[in-house]
């Protein structure tokens, strides 16, 4: 514990560089050639300690790369982190990284470059801590931003086979880190009728927009706040032109819910809504999206109070904290997998241009976290 602790409080200034290094490259979901380039930076840095990492290729998007710091026999514990922004090409060059004091800014900052860095520095420090009984992965994913489909199935392979799963996600505003999450899906419903035109033969058209409206009112009222579930139609489109019935139409419908088991309901309420008859000559499906399931409460109890214990030890206090927003800890959790989320620094504003990222949070973050990997090594 020593050995891993004291080595990572002299590397603040080795940290701060290799964050600077991967928010000065692009790597918005579908540029694969950036999300890749943030890979190879990782890779570099975690050569210098002899860290093994396994590549496997994912066309179309970042490549999926498995580190591992070999230990003994038991079940191994799985860090997370993924690669991707939201950001665009280009933005790096309007608005790279650039520091203001104890606050660094810049193209995924927080969310979640600096968790790499976490990641990263955790395998270097366990490395010097001595062979522990069991192995450390890191598993760095490409495309969580727009819903992990390239890496679900390999997240839960992995997962699978944990201990504990912690995921290096920017750590909350408040500083807490993340003990529950929402689950989410995004579906589009598309509609189909018949056009004719507005003035001389409208009763011979079929709108698919109207259609789709009454379907938007049904859909909305599936939300029941009590349980934790919301619908949303964020965005709809339709139609030809305003003297046309409208022979088409589509909306997306984002879904949130807490528990696991309210998602087969909510689903199959939504596909009997979507295959209603509204109109005559009007036909409507659901195609389908993204789905992130829920971490709940309760798989991450056990993990978050000896997280709390190592931070107080360092001497910070955290809490554990709820939120609406989805991540790859979702699928792990849902596993049935001890799981906690929100490990990174300490972080805010994700998502926008003014995202912002604590510096002077990145060694204790990484110090609770690898004191933490030590504590399941003595339970081990």
């Amino acid at each position: 514990m020593d050995a891993a602790l004291h080595w990572l409080a002299e590397q603040g200034e080795a940290m701060q560089a290799l964050l600077a290094t991967l928010v000065n490259i692009d790597s918005n979901s579908y540029d694969k050639s950036g999300v890749d380039a943030v890979g190879a930076a990782l890779l570099e840095e975690l050569s210098t300690d002899g860290i093994q990492v396994v590549r496997t290729p994912v066309e179309g998007f970042g490549d999926l790369l498995l580190a591992e710091l070999p230990g003994g026999p038991g079940k191994p514990v799985l860090l997370m982190g993924h690669r991707d922004t939201v950001f665009p090409q280009g933005t790096v060059q309007a608005r790279g990284y650039r520091r203001e004091g104890d606050l660094a800014f810049g193209p995924g900052v927080a969310d979640m470059k600096g968790g790499l860095v976490l990641d990263c520095f955790a395998l270097k420090a366990l490395r010097r801590a001595g062979p522990l009984p069991f192995p450390v992965q890191v598993l760095y994913t490409g495309d969580e931003e727009i819903g992990s489909a390239s890496a679900r199935s390999t997240i839960e392979r992995v997962a699978s086979q944990a201990r504990a799963v912690l995921n290096t996600e920017p750590g909350r505003a408040s500083g807490n880190v993340v003990s529950a999450r929402k689950g989410g899906a995004s579906l589009t419903i598309e509609v189909t009728g018949r056009a004719a035109h507005s003035g001389v033969n409208h009763a011979d058209g079929a709108s698919a927009i109207e259609a789709l409206a009454r379907k938007v009112v049904k859909l909305h009222g599936l939300t029941d706040y009590a349980r934790g579930i919301t619908t949303n139609v964020g965005l709809i489109s339709g139609g030809t032109s305003s003297n046309t019935v409208a022979p088409f139409a589509s909306a997306k419908l984002d879904i949130r819910f807490v528990e696991l088991a309210h998602w087969q309901g909510i689903r199959e309420q939504v596909e009997a809504i979507v295959a209603e008859p509204e109109l005559p000559g009007t036909q409507a499906k659901v195609v389908e999206g993204t789905t992130f399931l829920p971490m709940e409460a309760q798989h991450s109890a056990s993990l978050l109070a000896l997280y709390q214990k190592e931070a107080l030890a360092l001497g910070f206090a955290v809490e554990g904290e709820f939120t609406g927003g989805c991540a790859d800890s979702g699928f792990t959790a849902s596993l049935g997998i001890p799981t906690l989320c929100g490990l990174g620094p300490v972080g805010g504003k994700v998502h926008t241009d003014r995202e912002y990222l604590e510096l002077n949070t990145l060694v204790p973050r990484a110090q609770a976290l690898v004191g933490t990997i030590l504590r399941l090594a003595e339970q081990a």
